[in-house]
C-alpha cells in the first residue's frame, strides 16, 4: 500500500504564550488528544532550537486522504490551532524508487513493511525537493547510472535512514525527502559528500529544511512555552 505522508508545522503565537499556564496546560492536552484520536499515526518533533518559524513538527501517516483531512480536522477545532499559524504543510505518497533496484540494503526503505519513522532516532531531517526539469529528459539509463552513485554514497552513511515520499501533481514540489539520524553533523557530513555527485547538479530546489526532535506529542508541545523547563528549575 502506498500510504500518504502529511508534514505539518504548527507555530504558536504571542498571544498564546501570553495566556495562563493553567490555560496553556488544558490547551496542550486538547491538542494531543485530538492527534491521538482517529486512524492516523502522528509521529511529533520538537522545531525548538532548530527553527525560528515554527515550533513543531507533525509527520502523519495515513492509508487514505479521508483519514489525514480528518485528523487535520479535529486538531482545527482545539483551542492551540486558533492560537497558532501553520507556516508549511505537504503532502506526499509512499513509493518504491524506480532507481532503486539492486541498490537495497537492510533498513533501507523497501525492507520496512511499515510506513514513516522507525522511531529509533533523536533527530529527523526533513524537506521538500524538486528537480530541474533537465533531468527528466535524460534518458533512463543516464538517470539510474547517475542514481547509482548517489545510493552508493548513501550507503556510507548507513545509520541515516531515508525515507522518500513522491508529490508529483498533488503539491507544489516532486518530493518530500525524511532522514532519521543519531547526530545532525553525521547528516551534515552526508549531504557534503552528496552535493559532489553528479546527480546533485540536478536538484531545482531543496529548501526550506527543518531538523527537529524526536518525542512525544506532549513533551514536544511542553517544549514550546518551556513547561518542563519550569518545573525543573522550581
Amino acid at each position: 500500500m502506498n500510504e500518504l505522508y502529511r508534514y505539518l508545522t504548527l507555530a504558536v503565537t504571542p498571544e498564546w504564550r501570553r495566556l495562563s499556564e493553567r490555560d496553556r496546560s488544558a490547551q496542550k492536552a486538547e491538542f494531543a488528544r485530538a492527534a491521538s484520536s482517529g486512524a492516523v499515526r502522528v509521529h511529533a518533533y520538537s522545531l525548538v532550537g532548530t527553527r525560528a518559524d515554527a515550533d513543531l513538527l507533525l509527520w502523519c501517516v495515513g492509508d487514505d486522504l479521508d483519514v489525514l483531512r480528518g485528523l487535520e480536522q479535529r486538531l482545527a477545532a482545539t483551542a492551540l490551532w486558533s492560537y497558532s499559524t501553520r507556516p508549511y504543510a505537504y503532502l506526499a505518497a509512499r513509493r518504491r524508487s524506480q532507481y532503486l533496484a539492486g541498490h537495497e540494503h537492510a533498513g533501507s526503505e523497501p525492507t520496512r513493511g511499515t510506513a514513516g519513522p522507525v522511531g529509533d532516532m533523536p533527530y529527523v531531517v526533513v524537506y521538500p525537493m524538486t528537480k530541474k526539469r533537465s533531468w527528466y529528459a535524460l534518458d533512463s539509463q543516464q538517470r539510474t547510472r547517475m542514481m547509482a552513485g548517489h545510493f552508493a554514497t548513501g550507503h556510507k552513511y548507513p545509520n541515516v535512514r531515508i525515507h522518500t515520499a513522491y508529490s508529483f501533481g498533488i503539491d507544489d514540489h516532486e518530493f518530500v525527502v525524511s532522514f532519521e539520524v543519531p547526530d545532525v553533523r553525521r547528516f551534515l557530513a552526508l549531504v557534503a559528500e552528496l552535493r559532489e555527485t553528479e546527480s546533485s547538479a540536478y536538484t531545482e530546489r531543496e529548501t526550506p529544511i527543518f531538523v527537529g526532535a524526536a518525542m512525544p506529542l506532549e513533551q514536544a508541545l511542553d517544549a514550546i512555552d518551556g513547561a518542563t523547563v519550569r518545573e525543573t528549575v522550581s
